[in-house]
């Protein structure tokens, strides 16, 4: 049981099932003590909710999104949302119920909105990370960048959690996949647990 769960969070738009929420809960809650946690890809904050809950006291949350929505999600692709499309710009737009999401959970002070690419962003990182959640872009070249983005400022003992894994081709997409692959093949990270399609890793 997760304390002060939103009630509505079945409703919440996102893609996580409610094992690997639970799992994020729960190393995020052990990390947050080594450091911020920082998610790359909110979406409307689903995950971001569960990372808030567990970061509340005493701990934070970096939630990075450009908020125009992956390569899935745009127009005419298989996880397009019209609801989250912003008409007038031509654009997907999920800033806007990310905030009310973020707000409604009471995670204001918790969670810190970065509305940017990984890239942009980790030009300038100074800060160590005691945990990073990785579910942006689907791409390979997006989920390269963001794991060279971010794994080199966890901490030693600092949980890395991907979203989204796919052994088999057939099943999903293979780019997470691939950089979960690539984490352990560096000798820097050690497999902890696999939960539904998340993999979570402990930097050496």
């Amino acid at each position: 049981m997760i304390p002060d769960l939103p009630a509505n969070i079945e409703q919440i738009k996102g893609f996580l099932a409610e094992d690997e929420a639970a799992a994020l809960y729960r190393h995020a809650r052990a990390a947050r003590d080594l450091g911020p946690v920082l998610e790359v890809g909110s979406y409307c904050g689903k995950s971001t909710i569960y990372l808030g809950l567990a970061c509340r006291e005493g701990g934070t949350v970096f939630a990075l999104d450009h908020h125009r929505g992956s390569e899935e999600h745009q127009a005419g692709e298989m996880f397009h949302d019209p609801e989250v499309f912003d008409r007038g710009e031509g654009l997907v737009d999920t800033f806007g119920e990310f905030r009310r999401n973020i707000r409604a959970a009471g995670l204001d002070d918790t969670v810190v909105p970065l509305v940017s690419s990984s890239e942009v962003v980790a030009r300038h990182w100074r800060i160590s990370l005691g945990m990073v959640f990785i579910d942006g872009g689907h791409s390979l070249d997006a989920a390269l960048l963001d794991y060279r983005c971010w794994s080199a400022h966890l901490l030693q003992g600092g949980i890395l959690a991907i979203h989204d894994l796919f052994p088999d081709p057939f099943e999903g997409g293979q780019a997470p996949w691939a950089i979960y692959r690539l984490a352990l093949a560096s000798g820097l990270f050690e497999a902890v647990e696999r939960v539904n399609t998340l993999g979570i890793l402990r930097r050496l």
